[in-house]
């Protein structure tokens, strides 16, 4: 008996969920315990403002030297006997779409003149219209016909639709074409999507299929003897945006444009925003190294860098006219009881 007593109480005590003593476990281990006196707080103010200042100035600077001309064409590209009734003009397949504007660069556009098209009021970011696709069609052959997902553009004359979706669908067919001095400038469309996004999301196997086929046509074609991979217009427009007006490249102007040139766009006037109230407009810009024109992240910089010095001011001068004694840190718990423990 007294043999069995031993055996149980050895293994009761090996089966504890007693952990073994460490720091860790005790939450013991040592830790910066900062204390903020108004020196540190007045210290770090000053050295966050004297760093952001600066860097929102630069900023600024560097957005004022990019050089952009904006140009809204959707009503300026409207025939004057449609002007009260624009969406009939646009969904008239028998009228001319062919409209011309004139630029001008008011300043000296070095190359690369980046070329974009802006829409507003363009949702893309609806939950049904960003789910609207299937990603492993557009990767790989073997799924070309998975079509979850992308109703009402899943199928056409029982045929799969490749690629499927509202946001293929609906792709952006506006088209421009420069000159300057009577001169075509070239645009090149090479190289303006991700390379992510064409190594990684687009198959160098799926080709257009079905596409555009139905009885409803929601924008540009595709041409369906050349890979997912290489149309780069479709996978640029395919990225979604967050917000109702955005960007999207076009493509690019490798040659400089001089200041005062007159650039006369010939426009393909065929993408319908005219439905729900959009706009469109053609971008002309350049880059600097902190991008393209971007005013807010200067001000942002340069407002929160204004405050943190307005701040440090306003605490040197209260801390100068009421000064209050600080406390010793001494008394204070972590130090009077260092390993934690309360006595």
């Amino acid at each position: 008996m007294k043999g069995r007593r031993s055996s149980s109480d050895s293994s009761s005590s090996s089966k504890t969920k007693k952990p073994q003593y460490s720091k860790f476990t005790q939450q013991e281990l040592s830790a910066c315990k900062p204390i903020l006196t108004p020196g540190y707080v007045i210290g770090i103010f000053i050295i966050v403002g004297v760093v952001f200042i600066p860097v929102g100035i630069i900023s600024l600077f560097a957005s004022e030297n990019v050089v952009e001309i904006v140009d809204r064409y959707d009503e300026g590209c409207i025939p004057p006997n449609y002007s009260d009734d624009m969406l009939a003009y646009i969904q008239n397949s028998d009228t001319n779409k062919t409209c011309t504007r004139s630029l001008k660069a008011t300043k000296l556009m070095k190359s690369p003149v980046y070329i974009y098209y802006q829409l507003d009021n363009f949702y893309q970011n609806h939950r049904r219209y960003v789910k609207s696709r299937n990603d492993k069609q557009l990767w790989s052959k073997k799924h070309e016909d998975e079509t979850k997902n992308c109703a009402p553009e899943a199928t056409s004359n029982g045929l799969s639709i490749v690629p499927c979706g509202l946001i293929a669908w609906s792709l952006f067919n506006d088209s421009y074409g420069f000159s300057i001095k009577n001169k075509m400038v070239k645009v090149s469309k090479k190289n303006i999507a991700w390379e992510s996004d064409k190594k990684h999301k687009f198959g160098s196997d799926v080709y257009p299929k079905n596409f555009q086929n139905g009885v409803l046509i929601g924008g540009g074609k595709l041409n369906s003897s050349i890979p997912l991979s290489k149309q780069e217009a479709l996978i640029v427009w395919m990225r979604t945006a967050a917000l109702p007006t955005f960007r999207k490249l076009y493509g690019r102007i490798e040659s400089d444009i001089q200041a005062n040139d007159s650039v006369t766009v010939i426009i393909e006037n065929n993408y319908n925003t005219y439905s729900f109230g959009g706009k469109k407009k053609l971008v002309l810009s350049t880059t600097t190294w902190i991008g393209g024109k971007n005013d807010f992240l200067g001000i942002a910089y340069i407002t929160v860098g204004g405050l943190c010095l307005f701040l440090a001011i306003s605490f040197i001068l209260v801390y100068v006219v009421m000064p209050r004694p600080l406390g010793d840190p001494a008394f204070l718990s972590w130090n009077r009881h260092p390993a934690g423990h309360q006595i």
